[in-house]
């Protein structure tokens, strides 16, 4: 028999089913907001300064270093807030352990070289190599 007296919303309050439901929560909800205003950044910008939609026009874009920043941080906001929605997706409704974990493995893994490769190709067109 349970010593513990408090009732079964008392036992999940502020816990979730994994004990972390309420920090995923709030990281969907800050990438999604910080998402917001760094993709409407992204576009006023590059409409408002670049000449037309032309190979060096998007060059001399990203070679201004405020714009490379802002771009390196659009990539890592997209990149980390679909991470959350997609370990999201795999978390309820992927049920076998070994294809959840690889899944969730891959989730992590994919971001990751996707981020490194965009990022590293912002700073060579930044650096002019």
């Amino acid at each position: 028999m349970s010593k513990d007296k408090s009732t079964p919303l008392g036992r999940v309050r502020n816990h979730g089913a994994a004990a972390e439901g309420t920090g995923h929560f709030v990281g969907q909800r800050v990438s999604a907001i910080a998402l917001l205003f760094v993709a409407t950044w992204f576009v006023l910008s590059a409409a408002l300064s670049m000449d037309g939609p032309t190979y060096l026009a998007a060059i001399d874009f990203i070679s201004q270093p405020f714009n490379a920043v802002g771009l390196i941080l659009l990539i890592m906001v997209a990149l980390y807030h679909m991470r959350l929605g997609m370990g999201e997706v795999v978390n309820d409704y992927v049920h076998k352990p070994f294809a959840k974990m690889a899944l969730l493995l891959l989730n992590t893994l994919v971001p990751l070289v996707i981020a490194a490769g965009a990022i590293f190709a912002v700073l060579l067109v930044n650096f002019g190599v």
